[in-house]
C-alpha cells in the first residue's frame, strides 16, 4: 500500500489517500472504511444525453465521486477457479478463464457536485488494485486501530512470508501465506490413469505430465526469489512431496535455473492427511513450519488460540470471552492474552468502537 497524502486533526477527524498495490491491500481497506465514513475514488458512470429531436445518446465516462459509505462489501480474488487449469489424459493443453482480483463494493449516496452525477444519487465505488482512494473521517474516526492499521499496511518491503503448494497425485494448489490472508494463486487438475499391470506406461506419462505442469506453474505463481518469502512449503500424503520436491530441483538443474536452485533451503517437506487447501491448518502446526515462522504474527496468532482452546477444554474458568466478562477481566488486570477479531472494529456505532479501542489500549 502506498500512503499517498494525509492531514489528520487532533479531534481524531481528517483523511488519508492510499494507493492498494495487492489483495491483501484491498483487505485493509476493506477494514478501514466504515458505514459514515466519505470515500473519494474513480468511477465509471453511464451518461445519457437527449438532443433537441428527441434522439437519445449514451456513453461511458470517468469521473471522480464522493460518497457517503452506507454498506462495504470484499469480493476476494477468483484466480483459485479462474486459473484452474485441467488435462486430460491425451491431451497436454489447459483451458482457464480469466483471474479476476480482489475488489471492494463501496455503495452510498453522492456528497459532492458533479456535472454528471446529482447530488444524493446513490452510486458503487469498485476500488481495485492501484486505483487511488481517500476516506475521510469524522471526529474519533481516526483511532490507534485505524491509524496503526495504517501504518502497517504501507511498511515498504511487506508481503508474503510463505508459498506452500498442497498437493495430491495428480492434483496441486498454490498459496501464498502473508499476516493477513490466505491467497490461493492457482489451482492444478491432472488426470492420471490408474495404475494397473497392464497399462504400467500411461500411468508414468500421467504422472510426468503433472510434475511437468505442478513445475511450470510453480514458477509463475510462486515468487521463490522474493527476499520476503521464508519457506517454501511442499504438503501433501503420502510421498508425492517428496517426488514433487525431487521434480523441481532436477528441472532447475537441467535448465540452468540458479535463482531456484539458491532457494533449496528454504524448501520445508510436510506430511498432511488432505491434498486439499484447508490442510494449511495442519501445515502451519507442524514442528517444522512452528520452528521457522515463530516469529510471524500469524504463527503467533495460532500458537495462542491453540493456548486458548486448551485452556478452555482443561480449565474453562480461566478462559473467558465475550465483551462483559473481558471487560470484568481486564478491571481486574487478569488478561493474560487478548484474542480480536477484525470483525470487533467494523462496527457501525462510533460510541462502541470508541469503546472498544479504549478497552484494547
Amino acid at each position: 500500500m502506498k500512503l499517498l497524502g494525509k492531514h489528520l486533526d487532533k479531534d481524531g477527524s481528517g483523511y488519508v489517500t492510499l494507493r492498494p498495490d495487492d489483495d491483501e491491500d484491498i483487505w485493509h481497506l476493506y477494514n478501514l472504511i466504515q458505514e459514515g465514513d466519505r470515500v473519494r475514488a474513480s468511477a465509471v458512470r453511464r451518461v445519457q444525453n437527449v438532443s433537441a429531436t428527441g434522439s437519445i445518446e449514451s456513453h461511458r465516462v470517468r469521473l471522480n465521486l464522493t460518497l457517503a459509505v452506507a454498506r462495504v462489501t470484499w469480493s476476494p480474488s477468483t484466480a483459485a477457479a479462474g486459473e484452474a487449469a485441467s488435462f486430460s489424459t491425451d491431451a497436454s493443453t489447459s483451458t482457464s478463464a480469466p483471474a479476476h482480483a480482489a475488489t471492494l463494493h463501496i455503495s452510498g449516496r453522492v456528497t459532492s457536485e458533479n456535472p454528471h452525477v446529482k447530488m444524493g444519487a446513490f452510486h458503487t465505488l469498485d476500488v481495485e488494485v492501484n486505483r487511488d482512494v481517500r476516506i475521510e473521517k469524522d471526529e474519533g474516526g481516526w483511532d490507534s486501530i485505524a491509524l496503526g492499521r495504517v501504518e502497517e499496511s504501507c511498511v515498504p518491503g511487506r508481503g508474503a512470508e510463505v508459498a506452500a503448494i498442497v498437493c495430491g497425485e495428480g492434483t496441486a494448489t498454490f498459496c501464498l501465506l502473508s499476516q493477513h490472508m490466505t491467497m490461493v494463486m492457482h489451482r492444478l487438475e491432472v488426470s492420471i490413469p490408474r495404475k494397473i499391470a497392464a497399462n504400467s506406461g500411461a500411468h508414468e506419462k500421467g504422472l510426468t505430465r503433472f510434475y511437468s505442469a505442478l513445475f511450470t506453474s510453480f514458477l509463475r505463481h510462486i515468487p521463490y526469489s522474493s527476499p520476503t518469502i521464508r519457506a517454501i512449503v511442499i504438503a501433501s500424503p503420502g510421498w508425492v512431496r517428496d517426488a514433487v520436491f525431487d521434480y523441481i530441483m532436477a528441472e532447475a538443474t537441467r535448465t540452468g535455473n540458479k535463482a531456484l536452485l539458491s532457494t533449496r533451503n528454504k524448501f520445508i517437506k510436510v506430511h498432511v492427511t488432505s491434498p486439499h487447501v484447508h490442510s494449511l491448518v495442519e501445515v502451519l502446526k507442524s514442528p517444522e513450519i512452528a520452528s521457522q515462522l515463530k516469529e510471524t504474527k500469524f504463527a503467533r496468532e495460532g500458537i495462542m488460540l491453540d493456548k486458548f482452546f486448551k485452556m478452555l477444554g482443561a480449565d474453562e474458568m480461566r478462559a473467558w470471552y465475550g465483551p462483559v466478562h473481558v471487560a470484568l477481566a481486564a478491571d481486574r488486570g487478569a488478561i493474560g492474552t487478548l484474542l480480536i477479531s477484525d470483525d470487533l472494529f467494523r462496527h457501525s456505532e462510533r460510541s462502541h468502537n470508541a469503546e472498544e479501542v479504549r478497552s484494547t489500549s
